[in-house]
Order: structure tokens, then C-alpha cells, then sequence
């Protein structure tokens, strides 16, 4: 009994020793920390800043509802194609392709409504299963051929924009072509009213589609395997996790949802167009690493990815209600991106 309670007690006292121990720690160090146990605190803290800033220079402006719902416009398909980005980074790698299965996917769906006349709800599905198709092959090329993700994505990049310069044959679908014969493929841009802003259905669906993401990431086995596998692909192996099925069903589920991507993007432009979304793969990695998570796998949330997008709609919004060139704004995202990336090779540090 003597012995159980002296354990006991020591243990407290080594408790409260590491607890005097952590708060003895330079300030610097424990602020190191705590970014790093929570990737989204920096970003949340940006994009404060950056609110806080920027209102106070414009002044109602700002913070109209209006400007609100159109900074939230604007960033709704890099948020949907962030996802998928936020994904594939999380296991350690990167899609530089994701903006051509978008664009690939939404010309599938115009010409199999248009073209071919099929109804547009079949067409939509039709250009989902396109997305899942390059997604598959991307992951095939990583999990089976064991090609470096940057080198294969590269190379599928200009595979599917090739293709879909080859299938539009480098035209257009006008949007009143769209309007009159498949207005579903319109249907996510359709605006409602909330109090002064203007919301769309590809924003709700953007939002709906984080939580989901959010969900599967944060309560599922497979979530906390695509984290293991990021983290540490040989100790994931020998933990049990089948890393190749991992690795290929993240592939997969990022080209479902660059086909949704799709859908909102021909709502938000409303034509359907080969040459649109060519920087969207470049805009999503943005998002991803401004939003914290880590270019080096294993470490972020999919929800400082929607945090990351804001934080360039909120500034590109700001500056342009500033008159500043959009070459200075460019610039700015620019400096962002230096910011983010060198915050996330100090906090990898602090596992070290």
C-alpha cells in the first residue's frame, strides 16, 4: 500500500516537473509547440489580421455583405480543388494535375449533354466517373509504378490537357447553349439571397464537402490511416495499414471531387471552356500550404485548407477595394506562399 502510494505520488511530482519543466521553456519555443500540435492556429491567425487590416483601411466597404459573399465566390473552386490537394499532400505527396482533371471532367460533361444529348444528370455522372478515372491513374503510377508523385503528376498533367484540347477540339461551349439544353450543369451557380449577400450553391457545397472531408479524415480508420501513411509510409507498412490501397483510394477519391470542382466551375463561369483552370493545381497548393498543412505529409487539417483560401480571397479582395495593380497582388500571394512554407520548416523542428 506504502509502495502504490509513493508510486503515486511520484508520478505527481513528475507531473508537476514536467509541467514547470514545459512552462520554463523559452517563449519562443513553446510558441514553436503549439503550432505545431495545431497547424491551424497560424492560419486563423492570418486570416484575423488580414480581416482586421483590411477593415480598417476600407472601412464598411469591407465588410458588406455583398463583398463577404464574393470573397467567398471567388475562393469556392480553389477550396474544392484545395480538398483534394490537402489529400494527396497529407500522405507525403502532391498532384500537380488537379486543375486538368477539373477542366478535362467539365468538358466531358458539356459534350455528353450537348453533343451526344444525353440527359445532363447521366453527363454529370459520366464526367464524376472521368475524375475517378485520372484520379486511378495517378494513384496507379504512385502506389504500383512507385514514381516520385511530383514527376507522375507532371507528366498527367499535360497527358489530360492534351486530351482535353483533343476531345473540345479547342472550342467552347457558350452558356446560352448550356442554359437552354442542360441547365443542370448551370445549376451550382445559382445565387440566393441572405441578407444583402449573395450565396451560391457551389459555396454550400464547397462547405458541405470540407465537413465531409473533415469527417472522414477525423473519425474514420481510413483517415487516421492516410495521416500514418504521411507521416510514415515503411512504419504504417509494418503497423498493418495496406499503404498501396491507402495511397491509391486518396488518388481516386481527389479526382471525385476535382470532377465536382468541375461542375462548380461551370456554374461560376457558365460556359465550358478547354483553356479555363490552367493554375488551378498551382492555386490549390497555395491554399494547402497557407493553411498549415505540411508539404512533407502527415501533418495538417483539410479545414486550414479552407482557412488558407480565404486568407488569399480576403487579401486579393482587400487590395483590389485598394486599387492595387494586380501585379502587386500576385506578388503579395507570392510572399504568402515564402511565409507558409518557411513557418512549416521551423514547426518541423519542433518534433525533432
Amino acid at each position: 500500500m506504502g509502495t502504490s502510494q509513493g508510486n503515486e505520488d511520484q508520478g505527481q511530482h513528475r507531473t508537476a516537473g514536467e509541467s514547470l519543466g514545459d512552462q520554463s521553456l523559452p517563449l519562443g519555443l513553446r510558441i514553436q509547440r503549439y503550432l505545431h500540435n495545431h497547424p491551424t492556429a497560424a492560419p486563423i491567425l492570418v486570416l484575423l489580421l488580414a480581416v482586421t487590416v483590411f477593415s480598417a483601411l476600407i472601412g464598411d466597404r469591407f465588410f458588406h455583405p455583398f463583398n463577404l459573399s464574393l470573397v467567398v465566390q471567388q475562393v469556392t473552386i480553389i477550396g474544392i480543388i484545395g480538398i483534394a490537394q490537402t489529400l494527396i499532400i497529407l500522405t507525403a505527396g502532391i498532384d500537380l494535375s488537379v486543375g486538368a482533371i477539373m477542366v478535362l471532367s467539365s468538358v466531358v460533361m458539356g459534350r455528353m449533354a450537348i453533343d451526344f444529348g444525353l440527359p445532363p444528370s447521366v453527363s454529370l455522372l459520366i464526367g464524376i466517373a472521368v475524375g475517378a478515372a485520372a484520379g486511378a491513374v495517378n494513384g496507379f503510377l504512385v502506389s504500383r509504378i512507385k514514381l516520385p508523385p511530383f514527376i507522375a503528376t507532371l507528366g498527367t498533367w499535360n497527358i489530360f490537357f492534351a486530351l482535353n484540347l483533343w476531345y473540345s477540339n479547342s472550342q467552347t461551349i457558350r452558356s446560352q447553349i448550356i442554359a437552354s439544353q442542360a441547365p443542370l450543369l448551370q445549376w451550382l451557380g445559382t445565387t440566393i439571397d441572405v441578407f444583402g449577400a449573395r450565396v451560391t450553391y457551389s459555396s454550400l457545397l464547397m462547405l458541405a464537402l470540407f465537413g465531409f472531408v473533415w469527417y472522414l479524415l477525423n473519425w474514420t480508420a481510413w483517415g487516421r490511416h492516410v495521416y500514418a501513411v504521411g507521416d510514415d509510409a515503411d512504419a504504417a507498412r509494418l503497423a498493418g495499414i495496406r499503404v498501396r490501397r491507402i495511397q491509391l483510394s486518396v488518388y481516386v477519391l481527389a479526382g471525385v471531387i476535382c470532377a465536382i470542382a468541375a461542375w462548380a466551375l461551370i456554374g461560376r463561369i457558365g460556359s465550358i471552356s478547354p483553356q479555363s483552370g490552367y493554375t488551378a493545381n498551382l492555386d490549390s497548393i497555395t491554399a494547402v500550404v497557407i493553411g498549415g498543412t505540411s508539404l512533407f505529409g502527415g501533418r495538417g487539417s483539410v479545414l486550414g485548407t479552407l482557412i488558407g483560401a480565404l486568407v488569399v480571397g480576403v487579401f486579393r479582395n482587400g487590395l483590389a477595394l485598394l486599387s492595387v495593380d494586380v501585379l502587386w497582388q500576385e506578388f503579395t500571394v507570392g510572399l504568402l506562399i515564402i511565409i507558409a512554407v518557411s513557418i512549416d520548416q521551423w514547426l518541423r523542428k519542433a518534433s525533432s
